[in-house]
């Protein structure tokens, strides 16, 4: 399967940067060619602009968008790692999405009503909290962050989203409790091996 890795955190110490490692390197174990996107270390601009209005009016797109639909359109799957900062994604990546995602791509509007574009790939999310599983759960904010996230965005395009996973108390648990979440993401990695 190709596998594009869709990665969101400026700190190489990271526990996200652990994660990405540790998915890409099983990913690439089990058989499948991967590609990582690093949005930080490859400088992606998240910025959209009216010259990015200006483009769509035409059709068109900049440069380094058209690179990342490439991507996109090589990948049978996208795995994005992320940690959920004020219970989103980091702005880097909505950038992204914003930039990327594009009508006509991700997503069109027509007589026939809306669709997504992006059909026929999968989607799995891995996302890192600072804040305690109970405390998530108890406030609604999993679902909230399902709903606006994998909902919102990726099924809204067509994606069929796999699995999105959460590992929670990131700065508070121990480094043995981080390579046990380490290894969930191992397992991630190996059922994909049987799909």
């Amino acid at each position: 399967m190709k596998i594009l890795l869709v990665y969101s955190h400026p700190n190489p110490g990271s526990f996200n940067h652990a994660i990405k490692e540790t998915i890409a390197s099983e990913l690439t174990v089990c058989g499948h060619d991967v590609k990582v996107r690093d949005l930080y270390a490859i400088g992606f601009d998240p910025v959209l602009k009216s010259t990015d209005f200006l483009l769509a009016q035409q059709g068109k797109v900049a440069d380094d968008v058209k690179l990342e639909q490439d991507f996109i359109v090589w990948s049978d799957m996208v795995v994005f790692v992320h940690p959920v900062w004020w219970a989103s994604m980091p702005a880097i990546l909505k950038g992204y999405i914003d930039r990327v995602f594009t009508h006509g791509f991700a997503y069109a509007i027509d007589e026939n009503g809306l669709r997504g574009l992006l059909s026929g790939k999968k989607a799995i999310i891995l996302s890192t909290t600072g804040a305690d599983e109970k405390t998530y759960t108890d406030t609604g904010m999993f679902k909230s962050i399902k709903l606006a996230i994998d909902g919102g965005i990726f099924a809204f395009c067509g994606f069929e989203v796999i699995e999105h996973k959460f590992l929670t108390s990131v700065p508070y648990v121990s480094g043995e409790e981080r390579k046990k979440m380490l290894e969930q993401v191992v397992a991630v990695a190996r059922t994909l091996a049987v799909n």
